[in-house]
């Protein structure tokens, strides 16, 4: 009897260090008030405002950025039909024209209504004005014209690419770990308006990690008496910040890219010297998709790594 209430008040101390340990990691559920800006600044936000500036900037129009995968979300309990990617991607990309301070982007997406708008103005001058009012009011100025027009989209959106995890269970007591990891591709071409020739063509990949850990005993302390319990907590990197990160990059090399032939240039050329060589390190260093040899060599460590937790 006595080892048994020890067993019992040993089940239950687990417990309560278990969802301590999760209660730890819990993330905030409780409402918040609504924020200004992104839940988080990117690496890639911060070096594209820190590129020198422009000796002019350039006025680009931006008529639609479109989600080119048609992938849903993966369903999971019941059907679900909404869209793997954000379909707000042309705004995101507007942004970050904007705040890169290289840019001047033009509304295109919604010109219908511009014009709408233009065109009440013009109407209500007409109507209820008069003839000594109509001269001296000013006319509408022109719509400013872009140079280029940036095209492209999401064209990518790669499921479970990667999957693992690892588990050990012991005496009705254990734990397991997943992982799953997405990857989201981006191409950004500019398009020269005068000629209709691609001028540069970019393109960006961004993976999107999930991980999810979970605990959990399973005892008989007596006859007929079980004790079960069980805990755990998930990360999910929302798709939405990949895809502003993603956007981002590729707006990032595709200054850069211009600046290297000669579409636009810095105010200082020698300020944008050791971003161009950073940058140049980079696309050199950037490794390609595994072959089947490195694949298989990946599977056989994994497996050597779980034998010997398991030993």
């Amino acid at each position: 009897m006595m080892k048994e209430k020890f067993t019992i008040k040993l089940l239950f101390l687990s417990l309560i260090v278990f969802l301590g340990g999760c209660m730890a990691l819990k993330p905030e559920v409780t409402s918040m008030r609504a924020t200004s800006g992104p839940d988080y600044i990117t690496s890639i936000h911060q070096d594209l405002t820190a590129l020198p500036k422009p000796a002019q900037p350039i006025p680009v129009a931006v008529y639609k950025f479109r989600d080119q995968t048609g992938q849903y979300k993966a369903p999971t309990n019941a059907t679900n039909f909404s869209t793997a990617v954000t379909q707000g991607a042309t705004s995101i990309l507007i942004k970050a024209l904007e705040d890169s301070g290289w840019f001047i982007p033009l509304e295109r997406e919604g010109l219908a209504n511009l014009l709408q708008e233009r065109k009440i103005i013009l109407q209500m001058r007409d109507i209820y004005l008069s003839e000594e009012q109509k001269k001296s009011m000013e006319a509408l100025p022109p719509l400013l014209y872009a140079g280029v027009i940036l095209e492209g989209g999401i064209i990518g959106y790669d499921s479970n690419i990667s999957t693992g995890g690892l588990g050990a269970k012991y005496f009705g007591a254990g734990g397991a770990a997943e992982y799953r990891v997405d990857r989201v591709t981006v191409y950004l071409r500019a398009v020269s308006v005068k000629t209709g020739a691609v001028l540069k063509t970019v393109q960006t990949t961004k993976t999107v990690l999930s991980q999810q850990i979970s605990i959990g005993i399973f005892r008989f302390v007596r006859l007929n008496r079980l004790f079960e319990a069980e805990t755990g907590i998930s990360f999910n990197e929302p798709v939405e910040m990949a895809i502003q990160e993603v956007i981002e990059k590729a707006v990032y090399d595709l200054i850069l890219e211009g600046v290297k032939g000669g579409l636009w240039k810095p105010k200082d050329d020698k300020e944008l010297d050791s971003i161009l060589k950073r940058y140049e390190e980079e696309k050199q260093g950037r490794s390609s998709i595994p072959s089947i040899d490195e694949t298989k060599w990946g599977e056989k460590k994994e497996e050597d790594i779980t034998r010997k937790l398991f030993k």
